[in-house]
C-alpha cells in the first residue's frame, strides 16, 4: 500500500485486505518516527483512535482513513487552545461540524495539528505547542496557518489533513510542503465549525479545506462528503487564463517556471490556455489586508487576553494599530529609503472610519465585477500560490505579502486548489532584484538555499457544476503530467 493514499486505503479496507487497525498502526508508527523532527501533531489521539477503529463501518466511503484536524476545530476530548497559554485546559465537549461529517464517513481522527499562535501568521509556531518544522529541512517551516496538517500529510503520517483558510491558510502550506489541497467555496462546505479568532469580522468568511497526498484523494474526499460528484463525463476543453505573475511580490524563478509547466500540461491535456497580464490579484490582496486590519487589530487582540503575542505577531499588531493620520508620513519616509512594499502596506492597512470601510467595500465590488467579466472568457485561472518557496523560520511577519496571490479567491469567494508541479533547481536560487527594499531583501534570502524545495501552482475555479469539479479536473490533468517527485 502506497503510504498516504486515501484511495488505496479505502479500497484495501473495502476488499478486506487490510483493517482500520492496521492502517492506524502504520500511521502511529510513522508519527513516532517523525515527531521529533516535525512537531506537527500537537495533540496526538491514537489511543482513543484505536477504540474508534473497532467501531468503523468498513463499507463507509472513507472507512479507516486516518486524519489530522487543525487545532481550531473542536474534537471531543481534546483542547482548542489556538496556541494561547490561557486557553489551555478547556476541553472540547463536542465535535465541530466538519469533524462530525468526516467521522460519519468513516474517518479516524488521530489528533489535532499544530497552528500559528491565534492563526495569525503563515508560520506554524506558538508558546503552547512549539515550532513545527518543514518535512524536508529544519531551517524552514511548513507555512500556515494549516502548517501542521501540511507537514503531516507530506511526511506520510496521515493521508488527510483538515484545515481552514481565511487568507491562504490551506493553500500556502500545501505549496510549501508539496501536497495538493482543495478550498471549496463557502456555499459548498462553509466554515466547518472552526473557532473564529476575529468574531466581528464578517466581510470574508474563513472556509474549511483539505490537504491530501494526491488529487485523486481530494476528489474521493469531496465526493464522499457530497461536495462534488465523481462521474464519467465526456471531455470538455476548458478555457484557462494563466497569470505567471500575481500578487504583490514578484515570484521566484522556480514559481514562474512551475506556472509555465502547468500551462503546458493543460495544453497537452487538450485545454485552451491563454497567458495574460492582470493585476487584479494584487488589488485584491491590498483590499483584503485593508479589511483584516480595519479595526486596528482590536478583535484579534481580545483573543490573547493577558497572554503576549509572539514577536512576529506583536509587530504586525503594532503596525496594524497605527492611527491613520501618521501613516502617510511614515509611508513617505519608507518610500524615500527604498522600502516600497512597506510604504504601500502602511497606506493600505490600518484603522478605518465608516467612510473608509465603505470605500473598501466599493473596491471589493469592483473586483467582483471584474471577476464576473473574467468568468465570461475563462473557466479557471492558473497562477502562483505564493511568491516564494517555503519560508525560513522567523521571516513570515516580514513576508506577509508573499502569499498575496491566494487572497483573490478569499475576497471573491472562489474555489481554489493547489497542485505540486516541480522543485527549485540550483540555478533558481538567485536572480531576484531587491534594491533597498527590506521585504525584497528577505525574499532574496528566502530563495538562497531553496534548492529542492517543492513548488505548487494555484487553480482558481470560475465556472463549472460546481466550479470545484473544474478545479479538481484541472489539478488532476496537471498532476498526471507534472514531473514532481515526493
Amino acid at each position: 500500500m502506497r503510504r498516504g493514499s486515501i484511495v488505496e486505503i479505502v479500497n484495501a479496507i473495502h476488499s478486506k485486505t487490510t483493517s482500520p487497525q492496521q492502517v492506524l498502526s502504520e500511521s502511529h508508527q510513522r508519527f513516532r518516527e517523525t515527531h521529533e523532527w516535525l512537531n506537527a501533531l500537537a495533540q496526538p489521539h491514537y489511543q482513543d483512535a484505536e477504540e474508534v477503529c473497532v467501531k468503523v463501518d468498513r463499507e463507509s466511503p472513507l472507512a479507516g482513513v486516518p486524519a489530522s484536524i487543525k487545532e481550531c476545530f473542536a474534537v471531543e476530548g481534546l483542547q482548542t487552545t489556538l496556541g494561547i497559554s490561557s486557553k489551555c485546559g478547556q476541553v472540547d465537549v463536542e465535535d465541530a461540524a466538519i469533524v462530525q461529517r468526516l467521522k460519519a464517513c468513516g474517518v479516524v481522527i488521530v489528533g489535532k495539528s499544530n497552528i500559528p499562535q491565534a492563526m495569525y501568521l503563515h508560520e506554524t509556531t506558538n508558546p503552547v505547542w512549539g515550532q513545527t518544522n518543514h518535512p524536508e529541512t529544519k531551517t524552514r517551516g511548513p507555512g500556515g496557518s494549516s502548517g501542521g496538517d501540511a507537514a503531516l500529510v507530506a511526511a506520510g503520517v496521515v493521508p488527510l489533513g483538515v484545515g481552514n483558510d481565511l487568507a491562504g491558510s490551506v493553500r500556502q502550506p500545501a505549496h510549501a510542503c508539496g501536497v495538493p489541497s482543495l478550498l471549496p467555496s463557502s456555499g459548498i462546505l462553509g466554515t466547518g465549525g472552526a473557532f473564529n479568532t476575529i468574531p466581528n469580522f464578517d466581510v470574508v468568511s474563513s472556509r474549511a479545506g483539505f490537504l491530501a497526498s494526491s488529487v485523486g484523494d481530494l476528489s474521493l474526499v469531496a465526493d464522499s462528503l457530497g461536495l462534488v460528484h465523481n462521474r464519467e463525463e465526456p471531455f470538455r476543453s476548458q478555457r484557462i487564463a494563466v497569470w505567471e505573475d500575481a500578487g504583490i511580490i514578484e515570484p521566484s524563478p522556480a514559481i514562474k517556471r512551475a506556472v509555465r509547466e502547468a500551462a503546458q500540461a493543460l495544453i497537452q491535456a487538450g485545454h485552451h490556455v491563454e497567458c495574460i497580464r492582470d493585476d487584479v490579484a494584487q488589488q485584491a490582496a491590498w483590499v483584503m489586508f485593508g479589511f483584516l486590519s480595519a479595526d486596528g487589530g482590536r478583535d484579534i487582540q481580545q483573543i490573547f487576553g493577558n497572554d503576549k503575542p509572539i514577536p512576529g505577531i506583536a509587530t504586525l499588531l503594532r503596525i496594524g494599530s497605527l492611527p491613520r493620520w501618521i501613516r502617510p508620513f511614515l509611508a513617505a519616509f519608507m518610500w524615500i529609503i527604498g522600502n516600497r512594499i512597506d510604504a504601500a502596506a502602511l497606506i493600505a492597512t490600518g484603522p478605518r472610519s465608516k467612510k473608509g470601510f465603505k470605500k473598501l467595500i466599493a473596491r471589493r465590488e469592483e473586483i467582483v465585477a471584474h471577476m464576473r467579466n473574467t468568468a465570461k472568457k475563462f473557466d479557471a485561472i492558473i497562477c502562483p500560490v505564493s511568491s516564494l518557496p517555503a519560508l525560513k523560520h522567523g521571516t513570515a511577519a516580514r513576508l506577509v505579502a508573499a502569499a498575496s496571490p491566494c487572497l483573490l479567491a478569499n475576497l471573491v469567494d472562489l474555489p481554489a486548489g493547489v497542485v505540486p508541479v516541480t522543485r527549485v533547481t540550483e540555478g533558481e536560487q538567485a536572480g531576484r532584484h531587491s534594491g533597498f527594499d527590506r521585504v525584497l531583501r528577505t525574499a532574496v534570502q528566502t530563495d538562497v538555499g531553496s534548492m529542492g524545495l517543492p513548488i505548487g501552482v494555484q487553480v482558481i475555479g470560475l465556472n463549472g457544476d460546481p466550479a470545484e469539479r473544474t478545479v479538481l479536473d484541472l489539478m488532476e490533468a496537471i498532476e498526471s503530467r507534472a514531473n514532481f517527485s515526493r
